[in-house]
C-alpha cells in the first residue's frame, strides 16, 4: 500500500508522546490500523500492551474489525471505549458488574422521580431532565464546585435539590452512572499507586481516536496510565471538535504540547474525500478561528464544481428547490443515498418533510425527528383549538386551565370527567373575579371558534395573553423566550394553508404518521435521500450536500455569543462543508415567520 509521507511518519513513529493532526478525509482510521501493525512487527511490542480508544463502541468494533483484517488473525490488542475500558479496571478493584451500572433510561426515571417528588411545574419535563442530565454530567467530567454551580435551567436552590436527590437515589440503589465510571476511575488510580502500577505495566501504549472530544476526567486518566513512558498516541481534528455540551474540551488537545514538551506532531494534510474547491473552501471558513492549530490542508482529487450559495424568499421556497435539485442528480444517476440534506438544529426542516411527504418521495434520517405536534406548547395551542370547537374533556381544560395563570385549581375539577363553566362559576361562589376569568375564557373561546387556526393561534397568542405565559416560563427555566416562540412561529406557519381545523388536525396526524414509519422501518431507513444535523452526519460523506437555512441566529446558533461559542458553531459549520465529496449547495431565506433574515456570517467566509 501506498502512504502520503505524512502518514507513514506517523505510522513509523517510535517512544514518546505524538500528535497526529488528522483533517477531514485523511485517511485516521489507516494511520491507526497500520500502526498498531508496526509495533507489533517491527516493534515487537507484545499486542497485550497495546491500548486503542474510541469514543463509541461502533467506532472500536470497527476499528478492531480493519486491524484484525489487515493483521489476518485475532489479536489480543484491547479496542474499546473510555466507559468500557475504565469500567473493566472498576469491575477488577470493586468487583463491579453490569448490573452495578445505571443506564441513560434509568437515570431519566430517577430524575423524573425527583421532578415530581418536589412538585415542579415543569410542561416540558422531557428537556427539562434532559438539560439537568448535562449539567450533572458536566459537573462530574470538570471536577466543578457543586456549592458554586450557576444552573442552566433552573434556579440554584432547585438544581442542589434534584442533584442531591438523584445522587442519593444512585448511591441507594448501588449504582453508578456513566460519568461516575470517569471520575471514580481517576480516584482509584489517584489513591492506590499499587493498582496503577499495574495498569501503567498491562498498557505501555495508548493510542486516541476523535483525541478532540475528550473531556478532563478522561484525559487525567489516560495521563496517569500513560506514565512513565508516556507512549501516548492521539489522532484527531481541533477543528472538528463540536460537542463542547457533551463536555469535550477542545483546548485540551491545544494544549497537549505543553503537556508533553517535545512531543512529535504529524499533520495529515491531504484530504481524500473533497474536491479542490471544497477543500478550498472549508479552509477559508475555518481559518477565521483563533483557537486551532494552523494547517494547510490540500486534496489530490480535481478542482470540481464552485460552491453553490442560493437565497430564497421563503422556506417553503427553499423546499421546493432542493427537492428539485436532488431529483436532477438522481436522474443523472446520482444515487438518493448519496444526497443529504444537513441542518443546524432538528426544527429546520419541517416544510422540506412535509413536501417530502406530499409527493411521496423516499427519505431517511439520521436521527430521530422531533414531532412538532408532540411539544408541550402544541399541545397547549391544541387543546385551545379543541375547547373552542367544543371540546369539555378535563384534560383537555387541565393543559390551559392557567396558560396564562388564571389562578384556578385542579380541585375544582375533582369529581368530574368533564368541564361544566357554569358549574365552575357556582363553585367559586361570590369570588367575583374569579367567575369573571371563566366568563373571559368562555367569551374567548366562542370567539375563536370561528376561526379559521391560523388567526386562532394567533389570536391565542396575543388576545389570550399565551405569549405573557412563555416569557414567564422561559425566565423560569432560565431560557431565551425566542427558543420557544420559534414553536408558536413553527406551529402557526403550519396552519397557514389549512381553512377548517379538522383540515389540519388531518395535516398533523399525516406528518406524525411519516415520521414514526420513519423510526420504525429499518430498511426503508437505507433509502432514500439523507436528512441529517450537522453533528449527527459527522464521519460521514455524500456526494451531494445541501446545507439548509444558513441564517445569521441559525447558524451560527443565537445561543453562541461568547467567541468561545461562535468558534464552536464555525467548525461545526465545517464539518457540514467537508461531509460534501463532489457538489455543495449553501442555502438561506430572506424570511423565516415573517421575520426578516440576514445570510449566515459564515457564507462570506467561506465565498471571500
Amino acid at each position: 500500500m501506498e502512504f502520503q509521507k505524512s502518514q507513514l511518519q506517523a505510522i513509523q513513529h517510535g517512544t514518546g508522546p505524538a500528535m497526529v493532526l488528522a483533517g477531514p478525509g485523511s485517511g485516521k482510521t489507516l494511520v491507526i490500523t497500520h500502526r498498531i501493525q508496526h509495533l507489533i512487527e517491527q516493534k515487537h511490542v507484545r499486542p497485550g500492551e497495546i491500548l486503542v480508544i474510541t469514543f463509541t463502541r461502533a467506532a472500536a468494533g470497527e476499528m478492531s474489525a480493519r486491524f484484525q483484517k489487515l493483521a489476518g488473525m485475532q489479536s489480543q490488542v484491547t479496542f474499546g471505549t473510555f466507559h468500557s475500558v475504565f469500567f473493566y479496571i472498576l469491575k477488577l478493584a470493586y468487583h463491579y458488574n453490569a448490573s452495578n451500572i445505571a443506564g441513560e433510561e434509568q437515570c431519566r426515571k430517577f430524575l423524573c422521580e425527583a421532578v415530581k417528588m418536589l412538585e415542579l411545574d415543569v410542561p416540558d419535563e422531557g428537556e427539562f431532565v434532559s438539560g439537568i442530565l448535562e449539567e450533572i454530567s458536566s459537573i462530574k467530567n470538570d471536577r466543578l464546585n457543586l456549592e458554586h454551580y450557576y444552573s442552566k435551567n433552573c434556579s440554584e436552590e432547585i438544581f442542589m435539590k434534584l442533584y442531591r436527590e438523584y445522587e442519593n437515589r444512585l448511591r441507594r440503589e448501588n449504582l453508578v452512572d456513566f460519568d461516575d465510571m470517569l471520575s471514580m476511575t481517576l480516584e482509584l488510580l489517584e489513591q492506590r499507586q499499587d493498582i496503577l502500577a499495574v495498569w501503567q505495566k498491562k498498557f505501555k501504549y495508548i493510542l486516541i481516536d476523535e483525541f478532540q472530544d475528550i473531556n478532563r476526567v478522561q484525559y487525567e486518566v489516560i495521563r496517569l496510565l500513560a506514565k512513565p513512558e508516556n507512549n501516548l498516541f492521539i489522532v484527531g481534528d481541533d477543528d472538528q471538535s463540536i460537542y463542547r455540551f457533551r463536555g469535550a474540551r477542545p483546548e485540551i488537545m491545544l494544549g497537549f504540547e505543553q503537556d508533553y514538551p517535545g512531543a512529535a506532531r504529524y499533520l495529515l494534510d491531504v484530504n481524500f474525500r473533497c474536491s479542490g474547491e471544497i477543500v478550498a473552501a472549508a479552509g477559508r471558513l475555518i481559518s477565521q478561528n483563533r483557537s486551532r492549530f494552523d494547517k494547510d490542508i490540500r486534496t489530490l482529487n480535481r478542482q470540481g464544481a464552485p460552491v453553490s450559495v442560493r437565497e430564497f424568499k421563503d422556506a417553503q421556497e427553499e423546499a421546493s428547490w432542493i427537492l428539485n435539485r436532488s431529483a436532477e442528480y438522481i436522474r443523472q444517476g446520482i444515487p438518493p443515498e448519496e444526497i443529504a440534506v444537513l441542518y443546524r438544529t432538528s426544527n429546520v426542516p419541517r416544510q422540506l418533510v412535509s413536501r417530502l411527504i406530499e409527493t411521496n418521495r423516499p427519505f431517511q434520517m439520521r436521527e430521530v425527528f422531533p414531532n412538532l405536534f408532540e411539544h408541550w406548547i402544541a399541545k397547549d395551542i391544541i387543546s385551545y383549538i379543541r375547547m373552542s370547537r367544543g371540546d369539555r374533556q378535563r384534560s383537555t381544560f387541565l393543559k390551559i386551565m392557567n396558560r396564562p395563570n388564571r389562578y384556578l385549581s385542579r380541585e375544582l375539577l375533582a369529581n368530574s370527567e368533564l368541564t361544566d363553566f357554569e358549574l365552575l362559576k357556582e363553585l367559586l361562589g361570590e369570588k367575583d373575579w374569579m367567575v369573571q376569568r371563566i366568563e373571559d375564557l368562555e367569551r374567548q373561546l366562542s370567539l375563536m371558534g370561528r376561526m379559521a387556526p391560523f388567526a386562532a393561534v394567533n389570536y391565542i397568542r396575543k388576545g389570550i395573553g399565551y405569549e405573557d405565559y412563555i416569557r414567564e416560563y422561559a425566565a423560569y427555566r432560565r431560557m431565551k423566550p425566542e427558543e420557544l416562540m420559534e414553536v408558536l412561529d413553527a406551529l402557526q406557519e403550519s396552519a397557514r394553508e389549512c381553512g377548517t381545523a379538522e383540515e389540519w388536525f388531518r395535516y398533523m396526524e399525516n406528518y406524525g404518521e411519516e415520521l414514526r414509519k420513519q423510526a420504525a422501518d429499518k430498511q426503508k431507513q437505507r433509502e432514500g435521500i439523507v436528512l441529517s444535523t450537522m453533528h449527527a452526519a459527522k464521519g460521514l460523506e455524500y456526494a451531494v450536500v445541501f446545507i439548509m437555512d444558513a441564517d445569521e441566529k441559525i447558524a451560527p446558533h443565537s445561543k453562541a455569543v461568547l467567541e468561545a461559542d461562535v468558534e464552536e458553531e464555525r467548525r461545526l459549520f465545517y464539518v457540514a462543508v467537508t461531509r460534501a465529496k463532489q457538489k455543495l449547495h449553501i442555502c438561506w431565506v430572506k424570511k423565516c415567520y415573517g421575520k426578516e433574515m440576514e445570510p449566515s456570517r459564515f457564507i462570506d467566509e467561506i465565498m471571500n
